[in-house]
C-alpha cells in the first residue's frame, strides 16, 4: 500500500525580517489548504525588490533558518528563480500577499506580453492569499486571518515596530542590530 502524498506550499519572499503575520500566513495556509509542510523560499536576486545590503543574504538565511528550527513543518529553500511562477512549479499551494498577488499580474514581468502573463498566471498551483488592505482577494483565494496582522509588514518592523518580528529574528536582531541598530550591524560585518 503507497503513502498519501504529501502536500506542499511554498511561501515566497524575502522575509526581511520574518515577522508574526508571516507566521500566522503560514500556519493559516496549513490549515486551510490541508497542507503537510511549507516551503519559505527566498530568491537570490529577488525580482522587483532594491538590492538589500543588511542584513547580508547569508545572514538573512541564517536568521530564517532559526524561524524554521522552531516549527516542523516549515522548511527553507534557496532559489535562483525569480518569478513567482517559476518558484511555484511542482509545489501543490502558491502563498503570498495580496500585494504580491496585484504586483505578479503586472506584464512588465513578461517582456509585457499579456499573453506570457496570462500563460505564467495558468500554470500556478492553487493560490492562497493574506489580506493586505487596499487590494482587493477573491473570496476562493483568500486565507482567513485575525483582523490584527492586515497592517504588520517588514517595512513597518524595519521603520521601528520591531516587537512585530517573529522571536527568532528578534533574537538574530539583539545579537546583531541587523533591523534596530544597522550602524552596529555595519561595524560588525562590513
Amino acid at each position: 500500500m503507497s503513502r498519501p502524498r504529501c502536500r506542499v506550499g511554498v511561501y515566497p519572499g524575502t522575509f526581511n525580517p520574518f515577522t508574526l503575520a508571516h507566521l500566522a500566513v503560514a500556519q493559516a495556509a496549513l490549515a486551510q489548504r490541508q497542507l503537510d509542510r511549507i516551503h519559505l523560499s527566498v530568491s537570490r536576486v529577488p525580482l522587483a525588490k532594491a538590492q538589500l545590503e543588511i542584513p547580508q543574504f547569508v545572514h538573512r538565511i541564517e536568521a530564517l533558518q532559526d524561524v524554521t528550527d522552531q516549527h516542523d513543518w516549515l522548511d527553507l529553500v534557496v532559489t535562483e528563480a525569480r518569478l513567482f511562477v517559476d518558484i511555484a512549479r511542482g509545489y501543490d499551494v502558491l502563498i503570498m500577499g495580496a500585494d504580491k498577488w496585484h504586483q505578479i499580474h503586472d506584464v512588465q514581468f513578461y517582456n509585457n506580453s499579456e499573453t506570457e502573463r496570462d500563460a505564467a498566471m495558468a500554470a500556478l498551483p492553487e493560490v492562497a492569499l493574506a489580506p493586505r488592505p487596499p487590494y482587493e482577494v477573491p473570496d476562493e483565494l483568500e486565507l482567513v486571518l485575525p483582523d490584527d496582522y492586515g497592517h504588520i509588514s517588514s517595512t513597518a518592523v524595519r521603520d521601528g515596530a520591531h516587537h512585530w518580528m517573529h522571536p527568532a529574528k528578534a533574537a538574530f536582531d539583539a545579537r546583531t542590530g541587523a533591523w534596530s541598530d544597522p550602524e552596529r550591524y555595519r561595524q560588525m560585518y562590513m
